[in-house]
């Protein structure tokens, strides 16, 4: 007797470890993974998007604790891999934005997530998946870009001459490589290779993620000295559409010092946002 109640002392102290539903949704050409608080009502859900490392980068270990934080505020967490993850396609190439929202309305019908909250948080390729998703889909609440574009861009492969999107089976319309750009790209400066290919502003115009129809609050974080891409100049322009077009929500950018991973260390400023703007519990 003295022996199973020390099992059951311990199985006690584990039990906080555990108690965070975790479900693998079946979804269409993504891999989508639901986190859950440990109370049964409604929760607002906030999605996650990696960028172009691929896979579900918030189901890593790497994000774990942030994911986390998440739940203990009393958010339900989404993980959607879009490419590089099972079931899902094998580079960023003509990725549906079309599934992504999808998986977002087959997570909205499970027990435990308030079908009416959705923020989603991307950053880099994945930022511009958020500010997509939020410009297409007026369900969505509230969007958190980190480093992301303000506009489509090819999609990664070895010809650049396809979109990174489609939105109802059509590409969406993005800035081409120029031949300008190829030796950029050949020695792997990437910064260089988005600001020469930004020379092209017709493209630029009719590539442009129309983030004025986001119908909740838009928060960026950009780094100053991006070597991967102009993040802080990119969310400057999107900055200024919002204020062109009187943006009726709340529109923050903050730029951080430092490279393109810089932002990635400065998540309080993500959370405090979401606390004020997509709270995971009504006053």
């Amino acid at each position: 007797m003295k022996h199973l109640s020390c099992l059951a002392f311990a199985a006690f102290l584990l039990l906080p470890l555990c108690l965070h539903a975790q479900t693998v949704l079946n979804t269409r050409n993504t891999e989508s993974v639901l986190y859950l608080p440990d109370t049964r009502q409604p929760h607002a859900l906030v999605v996650g998007l990696g960028g172009s490392e691929g896979g579900n980068a918030w189901t890593s270990d790497r994000w774990k604790q942030t994911r986390d934080r998440f739940l203990e505020k009393g958010y339900a967490f989404l993980a959607i891999g879009y490419f590089g993850a099972k079931g899902t396609p094998p580079m960023l190439d003509k990725i549906a934005i079309d599934a992504v929202h999808e998986a977002i309305e087959t997570a909205r019908k499970e027990p435990g997530v308030d079908p009416k909250k959705t923020a989603i948080v991307g950053g880099s390729r994945g930022g511009d998946l958020a500010l997509l998703l939020g410009s297409y889909y007026p369900d969505i609440s509230c969007v958190v870009g980190i480093v992301s574009s303000h506009a489509v861009f090819p999609g990664h492969t070895m010809h650049f001459t396809s979109s990174c999107w489609t939105f109802g089976g059509s590409e969406l319309p993005f800035i081409p490589a120029s031949r300008e750009s190829v030796p950029f790209i050949l020695k792997r400066d990437l910064r260089g290779a988005f600001e020469t290919m930004l020379k092209d502003t017709a493209a630029e115009r009719r590539a442009l993620i129309p983030v004025e129809r986001i119908k909740g609050p838009v928060f960026l974080l950009s780094a100053t000295q991006d070597e991967i891409c102009p993040s802080t100049p990119m969310a400057e322009k999107m900055m200024a559409r919002f204020r062109a077009t009187g943006f009726k929500y709340t529109f923050e950018h903050v730029a951080v010092e430092g490279k393109h991973t810089a932002p990635l260390d400065k998540f309080d400023l993500v959370f405090k946002f979401l606390d004020t703007h997509f709270p995971a519990k009504q006053g």
